[in-house]
């Protein structure tokens, strides 16, 4: 049911907004930073940075971390604009996305204005995974789409399937990983303190 109103300030947003790559060169460029230098402070090549400032590629969601972590903002500031915004939609085809040696991290929903929640659907392939436990800020959510992923917190181990869901203090020292024979994908819900983004950086 539909409870929008004509002057209403609800507004549909689709990801990755058109002009991402703009925001983030003038970031750059209010810090007084040369391509060549915010380069030097990420993992980013400078062709690849100015490719995404001029539009011709877009950012993976580690990409966009390490730009943020770099020019000191929240990564959610890449995606605000002069209008407000208490939704945002995500086509599944739009999704911001990193995929590296069996390991496919998409982004659910990022945008909103002071958001608290950064959400992300997990894909792992079998043996992936972390074996350090780390401990970020906030509260983090798992839920088990399909296969098996462990979740190891403290000295306790949780083994998820299908429809299992886990909710755990961050400050914990946890990980994850995939002990099974077949791919896991499960979803992740961090609280994103202060918009800081912490528990996905060290994370993913």
């Amino acid at each position: 049911m539909k409870n929008d109103k004509p002057g209403s300030r609800r507004k549909r947003t689709d990801l990755p907004p058109l002009d991402i790559g703009s925001r983030i060169r003038r970031f750059r460029e209010a810090r007084g930073l040369t391509l060549r230098a915010l380069a030097d402070r990420c993992s980013l090549s400078v062709n690849a940075i100015s490719l995404i400032e001029r539009g011709k590629n877009s950012p993976t969601v580690s990409s966009l971390h390490a730009l943020a972590n770099a020019l000191g903002v929240a990564i959610v500031e890449f995606f605000q604009d002069n209008e407000v915004h208490d939704a945002v939609y995500v086509e599944k085809h739009r999704r911001l996305s990193h995929n590296k040696d069996g390991f496919l991290m998409e982004s659910l929903g990022i945008g909103l204005q002071n958001q608290q929640l950064e959400p992300f659907l997990i894909t792992l392939d079998p043996g992936r995974g972390g074996d350090e436990p780390i401990t970020h800020p906030g509260q983090e959510f798992v839920h088990c789409i399909k296969g098996e992923v462990e979740y190891h917190i403290a000295e306790n181990t949780y083994k998820l399937k299908q429809g299992d869901s886990l909710l755990l203090e961050a400050t914990r020292g946890h990980y994850f990983k995939n002990s099974a024979s077949k791919p896991a994908t499960f979803m992740i819900v961090f609280q994103a303190i202060g918009n800081a983004n912490i528990g996905s950086r060290l994370h993913f």
